[in-house]
């Protein structure tokens, strides 16, 4: 009986393989698998499609999705109209080939090389993969060369155009003045120079329904559909306090060009790191201004001023350590000074964003003074019971905060264990390797260079297994800790005011729950503090 193959079709596009035209553009990748699946009696299953993904990054959301599916046993079957479009990484292509696939029995298929696991493949394969490297990093060097060139000449290079501008149809690289959202901008800056920070800004923009840029793209391009697509209408106008302090940082907004403000960390991996700003390259009057360079300079001032207010805040003792119990992001420290009595207080920064409609969290509501008196409570009172009664504390310290503990292990177990299944794999393909060189079945250049690729892996993953072999130990050495933290708590005496340093010391986050109603229907809310080495205490 014939086997059926439920089939998925992988596609994929990098940006850098765009000017490559037609041939590999993702419907004529699409028209040559279907054609093939049919041809061939494939019961497809589904369409994976990584539109911009370098094929030297193997995260890309669709394949892991498609891997997933492999996991899962929707499919046995994966065709690519080439192997350069499941991967450029000839390691990792091994990785697959070799082991993956014939472990979980899965039939590959490159159709334009008429490549398949099933039939066999070629002695080529191999060489095939090295030289899709090879591409890709040579690719990667002549794309950044003709970029500086381009910077150089004042061209703007970028996928989509701030919202303010849109591209010129005469040059792709050139910025003109987008009509239509041009008003956005100057309605910012208006805001901004007449005393409005980003939050409050951000707030008016949802208030008043303004579309975001990625909603823009959306509803002109069809980008960001995993975004937008099926979505309640309030997604159109979710501001964020990021993209409003980007926008009024940003000299396009003056007529000025930047690059070089961040690079690829390397060819195969595309995590940006942000570059020093004495290496960036800047180009003035490319394009038209909407924002004069006055207005621009005000509103830098005032953000520096309100910077320099904020350091020498007393609020900031507390900067870095709340998080809202529900959402876990950060509570954002705001003023109330239209009361009489001015109140500092703070607010899960979800909810200052978007409010009880974006439906994302609630208020979280605390005041300042509150959580300052709470937290120098519970210190006074563990600081008192460390110098009355060190034994007995550390008996209380050492019985609580199980369940976090527990769970922390298993999560670095975990890791671990997959971390060693990774490098038991790594030694197989290193030994196969050796084996298709003493069989002469690769070359002597390609076993050195491959074999140093290796080794350096292999490290990596030692060191790796011994850093969680050592967090691990770490997990288990409770009385160690608890002794580390008394110490610490002692060193600070009685505390009769809370410091940054106090607080980073001895507390890890401090997590603020939503308020509730007791039996008097009065509001009590409870707070978390998770103390340094031994988390929370009961």
């Amino acid at each position: 009986m014939k086997q059926l193959y439920n089939t998925a079709l992988y596609m994929r596009l990098s940006r850098d393989d765009e000017n490559f035209g037609d041939s590999v553009s993702i419907e004529t990748q699409r028209t040559i698998l279907r054609q093939y699946a049919k041809d061939n009696n494939l019961n497809v299953v589904d369409e994976y499609i990584d539109d911009g993904w370098s094929g030297t990054n193997f995260e890309r959301p669709a394949f892991i999705r498609m891997m997933n599916d492999v996991e899962a046993g929707k499919i046995n079957c994966i065709v690519t109209k080439d192997l350069s479009r499941f991967g450029r990484e000839h390691v990792m292509m091994d990785y697959y080939l070799e082991f993956v696939f014939p472990e979980k029995q899965i039939r590959y298929i490159a159709v334009t090389e008429n490549e398949d696991t099933e039939k066999g493949l070629s002695d080529f394969v191999p060489f095939k993969n090295l030289f899709n490297e090879w591409f890709a990093k040579d690719t990667s060097r002549k794309v950044k060369a003709a970029l500086q060139a381009k910077f150089a000449a004042g061209e703007k290079i970028c996928t989509y155009a701030p919202i303010g501008y849109k591209k010129d149809p005469d040059n792709r690289n050139k910025l003109i003045i987008d009509e239509e959202t041009r008003w956005i901008i100057e309605k910012i800056f208006d805001l901004a120079v007449h005393g409005a920070g980003s939050a409050k800004i951000t707030r008016a923009l949802i208030d008043e329904k303004v579309p975001t840029p990625g909603w823009f793209n959306y509803t002109r391009y069809g980008t960001f559909a995993n975004i937008y697509a099926n979505q309640p209408i309030e997604k159109s106008y979710q501001w964020t306090t990021c993209q409003i302090k980007s926008i009024l940082k940003d000299e396009t907004y003056i007529g000025n060009t930047i690059h070089n403000k961040q690079t690829n960390i390397s060819y195969k991996n595309k995590k940006k790191i942000r570059k020093p700003q004495e290496e960036w390259f800047k180009v003035e009057n490319t394009h038209e201004a909407i924002i004069s360079k006055e207005v621009f300079e005000q509103v830098q001032e005032q953000i520096a001023s309100r910077k320099r207010k904020m350091k020498d805040a007393t609020t900031q003792i507390f900067s870095g350590l709340i998080k809202c119990s529900d959402c876990g992001k950060a509570m954002s420290f705001a003023n109330n000074t239209q009361n009489k009595t001015p109140k500092k207080y703070y607010v899960c920064s979800s909810y200052r964003q978007y409010g009880l409609k974006g439906k994302l969290c609630t208020s979280h509501y605390l005041r300042y003074d509150v959580l300052y008196s709470y937290v120098l409570l519970r210190l006074r009172y563990w600081a008192e019971y460390a110098q009355r009664n060190e034994d007995e504390l550390l008996e209380i310290l050492i019985q609580s905060g199980t369940k976090e503990k527990a769970a922390l292990f298993k999560k670095q177990t975990d890791e671990l264990n997959k971390v060693k299944k990774r490098k038991a794999e790594v030694d197989r393909l290193f030994a196969k390797m050796y084996e298709d060189w003493a069989n002469e079945r690769i070359t002597e250049y390609n076993f050195n260079m491959m074999s140093q690729k290796f080794q350096m892996e292999q490290q990596e993953l030692d060191e790796r297994i011994e850093n969680l072999e050592t967090e691990l130990a770490t997990e288990k050495e409770t009385v160690d800790n608890a002794k580390k933290w008394i110490a610490l708590i002692k060193q600070f005496s009685i505390p009769t005011e809370l410091t940054a340093e106090l607080l980073n010391t001895l507390i890890e986050k401090i997590v603020v729950h939503e308020a509730t109603k007791n039996d008097m229907c009065l509001n009590q809310r409870k707070i978390d503090i998770y103390f340094r080495f031994i988390g929370k205490i009961d």
